[in-house]
């Protein structure tokens, strides 16, 4: 499988960063975002959800009209909607966006903001419910006869979708989340297996822990890893640090400045696993391995994608290929400056990365 790069599909200006000073769909800026990405060499862009969020399938599609090649990511909770609507929705999407679709199946690491739509399963339970949901996507794009399910948590009879996705045999399907409830139903299911950025020995433990599950759930391999991070480059090592520093202020300003009304539901202590594991890096230290900063994700209470690689395209790009020679295939990518940011990555740091990976593969074939 070749790198691929994943950026962010937002819907207005705002970061930890940057306070967001109009509505939450700014769709000038949102086309913006996306060209942006699909015109400096990105993959894929990732439209994402909480419980307030403008729908992301909806500002997908609208994306679709106004990019030609980048595949649009979208996230979805199965507590929103029942399985055989999602199937008929996405298939949809499919269609309309050309084959670019893929979905981001987000089980809820954040149980105040599932309960603001009315879930209240319990962690381990939601996993149990997306493992369910992600077979009847399966099943429910491929299958040209009627079937049925009788699950734990969905139970229906004769169903059959007249509408299939564009993409043979079906779109990928990508998931997170670290516990061990989480390792079971990802490597069980998924295409894509999402993490967050941690130091390269946690990842080396993580990928492991995937592996074992995929083997117990009679896979032959393991799903394609994701891994994400938050780039801040410059053109030396001095003024990416000093970029750094400066971001770090930003964010403290953003946050003295109160809690906007969109913010997301979250409990002080991370109920997640994924988020514990990056509180644990932070107390081992800000700096680890050849790039990687953990000074934001103590700011953040380690709210999902918040460790940093600093420095020069060339550092950042090469601290990628630490992780790339661990096995991860896709790299997410979110500058705290996203609109900027999205451009100077594509420019300066893509094609870094692509290349030595082709070089690298040149000398495996010879």
């Amino acid at each position: 499988m070749p790198v691929e790069f994943l950026g962010i599909a937002g819907t207005n200006p705002a970061s930890e960063v940057t306070p967001r000073s109009g509505g939450p769909l700014d769709l000038e800026y949102t086309s913006k975002l996306a060209r942006a990405h699909e015109d400096n060499g990105w993959d894929r862009i990732l439209f994402a959800y909480h419980s307030g969020s403008p729908d992301p399938a909806q500002v997908a599609a609208y994306v679709a009209g106004r990019t030609e090649r980048i595949n649009l990511v979208v996230a979805h909770r199965p507590n929103v909607a029942y399985p055989t609507l999602t199937a008929k929705t996405f298939a949809t999407l499919d269609h309309l966006s050309g084959g670019r679709f893929e979905v981001h199946v987000i089980t809820g690491g954040s149980t105040a903001d599932q309960a603001a739509e009315g879930d209240f399963l319990a962690k381990d339970d939601r996993y149990g419910r997306t493992a369910e949901f992600i077979q009847i996507l399966k099943q429910a794009w491929t299958s040209d006869t009627r079937f049925d399910f009788d699950g734990k948590h969905y139970r229906f009879e004769q169903f059959l979708a007249d509408i299939k996705p564009v993409q043979q045999p079906r779109p990928r399907i990508s998931f997170g989340g670290s516990s061990t409830a989480a390792y079971a139903v990802g490597a069980a299911e998924a295409d894509i297996f999402a993490l967050w950025g941690e130091p390269l020995a946690g990842t080396r433990e993580q990928l492991a822990t995937i592996d074992a599950a995929a083997a117990r759930a009679g896979r032959t391999d393991r799903p394609a890893i994701q891994i994400a991070f938050r780039p801040i480059l410059a053109p030396t090592e001095e003024l990416a640090w000093e970029k750094a520093e400066r971001i770090l202020g930003r964010i403290k300003d953003v946050q003295a400045g109160g809690v906007p009304a969109s913010a997301r539901l979250r409990s002080k202590t991370p109920e997640n696993a994924g988020s514990q594991r990056l509180l644990k890096a932070v107390a081992a230290g800000e700096r680890h391995d050849r790039a990687l900063w953990t000074a934001p994700t103590r700011l953040t209470g380690g709210g999902g994608n918040s460790t940093a690689l600093v420095g020069t395209p060339e550092t950042v790009a090469t601290a990628l290929l630490d992780y790339y020679d661990l096995g991860i295939r896709i790299f997410s990518a979110r500058g705290y400056d996203i609109y900027d940011d999205a451009i100077d990555f594509g420019r300066y740091v893509i094609p870094l990365v692509r290349s030595e990976v082709a070089h690298r593969e040149q000398r495996k074939a010879s």
